[in-house]
Order: C-alpha cells, then sequence, then structure tokens
C-alpha cells in the first residue's frame, strides 16, 4: 500500500474557503473567530481527518511541554492521591505539571482557577473538583483537551460558551465507586446481618453521592429498606461521633463508612461502647488507605487503585493532546473489595432465622 499524504493546515484552509491563519486560530482555540466560520472549519478537520502535529503547535503555542490540574486545596486521601497520581504519570513524558487550588466550594472558585492556567498556554486540562457543582457552563477555551475523574454524566461538566455539547476532546475516567460501594454492601448482608448502616461523606461531593447510590441499590436488590443515613466530612474525627450517634439506635450490627479514616473513627466509637470488631459490629470502609491494613483489626474495604486510573487518564491525555484521542472517552476502572478482619457474621447469626427478605 502506498504511503497516505498527510493533510496540511492549508488543505484545510482550502476546503473550508478560509485563510491558513484563520485555520490556525480555530485549532488554537484562539478568540476572534465567529461561530459560523468555526463550524466551517470544523467541518473540513473532521472530514479531510486533520491532525495538529503537536511540535509544529508547540511552535506557535508553546503548549507542547504545561498540562494544567486543578484540584481543591485539601490534603484528604482521595483527592492527594489523584494529584500524585497525576505528577507521577506525567514524569518522563516531556510534559510538566502546573497546579491551580480551589479555596472555595463554588463555581466561580473553578472557573478562576481553570483561567489561571489557561492563561499559563497549557496544552491540556485536568479537573478533580470533587464538589458536585451540577454541571455548569464553564469558559473553556475550545479545542483543549479536558480530563476530569469520577463518572461519566448526562451531558457535559465542562462545556465551554462556545458549545453546549459534549467536548469532543473531553476525557472523564475514576474508579466505579457506585459499583465499589454496592459490592462492600453485598457482602455484609451475605454474613447475614439484617441492614446496612452507612456513614456518608460531606454532603454536596460527587464521591459521597456515587457511595450512597451503591449502598442504596445493594438494600433495595435484597429488599431492605434503607435506614437513616448519617454524614461526616472524610475525617476519624466525623466518623466516630456519627457511629457514637448511630450506636445509640438498637440493632445496629453492620456499618459501611464512605472512606476508611471515617471507618477507622466509627471502630473507636464501637470499641468505647464496650462492643467489638467484628463481633458485635461489622465495619467496612472505602478507599484501601495504607493504614487500613495495618490496624488491630484490618480493615475491610473497597479499594481504588489510584495508580492505575492515573495512568491510564494521563495516558489518554496525552494521547489526545498529540492527535491520537482514544476511541473510548468515557470509562470506569472496577474497585476492588478487600475482605479483612473487621467483618463477620452478626451476633447469634445462627441460632437466629433468616429474615424474610434473605431467604432463599
Amino acid at each position: 500500500m502506498g504511503a497516505t499524504q498527510r493533510v496540511a493546515m492549508t488543505d484545510v484552509a482550502r476546503r473550508a474557503g478560509v485563510s491558513q491563519k484563520t485555520v490556525s486560530r480555530v485549532v488554537n482555540g484562539e478568540p476572534h473567530v465567529t461561530e459560523a466560520i468555526r463550524a466551517k472549519v470544523q467541518a473540513a478537520i473532521e472530514e479531510l481527518g486533520f491532525r495538529p502535529n503537536a511540535a509544529a503547535r508547540a511552535l506557535v503555542t508553546r503548549r507542547n511541554q504545561r498540562i494544567g490540574m486543578v484540584t481543591p486545596s485539601t490534603s484528604l486521601y482521595g483527592p492527594a492521591q489523584i494529584l500524585e497520581g497525576v505528577d507521577s504519570a506525567l514524569r518522563g513524558s516531556g510534559y510538566h505539571l502546573s497546579v491551580a487550588r480551589t479555596r472555595g466550594n463554588g463555581v466561580a472558585d473553578l472557573q478562576a482557577a481553570i483561567d489561571e492556567l489557561v492563561a499559563q498556554d497549557i496544552a491540556g486540562l485536568v479537573l478533580s473538583e470533587p464538589i458536585d457543582l451540577g454541571q455548569p457552563q464553564l469558559r473553556i477555551p475550545h479545542g483543549l483537551p479536558v480530563l476530569s475523574f469520577g463518572s461519566p454524566k448526562a451531558g457535559s461538566s465542562t462545556s465551554s460558551t462556545t458549545e453546549a455539547s459534549a467536548r469532543p476532546d473531553e476525557l472523564v475516567l475514576g474508579a466505579d465507586e457506585t459499583a465499589g460501594a454496592r459490592s462492600a454492601v453485598e457482602h455484609l448482608l451475605a454474613l447475614g446481618h439484617h441492614t446496612v448502616h452507612h456513614l456518608g461523606g460531606t454532603e454536596g461531593w460527587s464521591a459521597t453521592a456515587r457511595r450512597i447510590a451503591g449502598w442504596r441499590a445493594a438494600l433495595s436488590d435484597a429488599g431492605v429498606e434503607a435506614p437513616p443515613l448519617m454524614h461526616g466530612d472524610w475525617t476519624p474525627r466525623s466518623g466516630y461521633e456519627a457511629a457514637v450517634d448511630l450506636l445509640r439506635r438498637a440493632g445496629v450490627t453492620a456499618i459501611f463508612a464512605a472512606n476508611d479514616h471515617m471507618a477507622i473513627g466509627a471502630i473507636r466509637a464501637v470499641e468505647q461502647a464496650g462492643l467489638r470488631v467484628p463481633e458485635d459490629v461489622s465495619i467496612a470502609g472505602f478507599d484501601d488507605a495504607p493504614e487500613a491494613e495495618f490496624l488491630s483489626t484490618p480493615l475491610t474495604t473497597v479499594r481504588q487503585d489510584f495508580a492505575e486510573v492515573t495512568r491510564l487518564a494521563v495516558h489518554r491525555l496525552v494521547g489526545t493532546i498529540e492527535g491520537r484521542p482514544p476511541a473510548e472517552r468515557h470509562r470506569l476502572i472496577p474497585a476492588q473489595l478487600i475482605v479483612r478482619e473487621s467483618t463477620a457474621p452478626p451476633p447469634s447469626a445462627t441460632h437466629r432465622a433468616s429474615p424474610p427478605e434473605r431467604q432463599a
């Protein structure tokens, strides 16, 4: 077979009936191009299969060496691991990381961080924002590849002001937290617990909602009504305080905490109440933080492979920047249930008939 001739910017300009400079402006997301002209150029790009040469584009934009990342100003385990994973995955790739931290929880804070990074002529943008902001319309330059972590949503959470539909260069990749939470609750129900109480994370966080969804789905599938939900803020103290309140209720034998640190706090509350884990109360967490395995009672938890998620995500982002976008733009990575010693059948399970919803 003969060699395929590379489509040049001049070919796109000729097909669209515009100047090469106009094509360059569209490709590089520059302003001062009308929507009609931009649409005409984009149609020509798609028709001809044009892919910008990364090295040539870098001579004009200087974007080939820097990727911007928006992350919350927090030391919490999950966000910190995502930041570390992105930074590690970029080492040796030829790209450098610029980080902008959000100080508040609003759309304006997120947009300010994005603007700070865009001003640095970044090649790509990573959004690691755990707060559910309700899919706002964000100002992101046309053509700038965007990577976000979590679960794909209907529509686009990173729509630019010039594009209301899902961006062709938006990538979404994350652990399947909903399925992971479901597996933890199903594990506790299979042990014979008649229900599972949940200590949720901070209200308004996307991870909180996904883990609640998994908890509710597992109970619903088992024909069990979900007990009242309690919230913490991801810290051990909040898990402790929520569990103290929870243990005032009768018949609590199983607790699923939204992360391992809250689970550790819950273990302390159980022990202070004169009860034992797991003989009296089983406790499961989420994340598989390093200390989970080395507690006096090793913690059953759901493992998120942050290193693998960020490695795959950065690989896809770099490929998109360099004109090699993945065929699959949205992907969830399975989370793994790790069963340790903090979960067991409920007290006197062998002497108690199975509740109706658990009978074969």
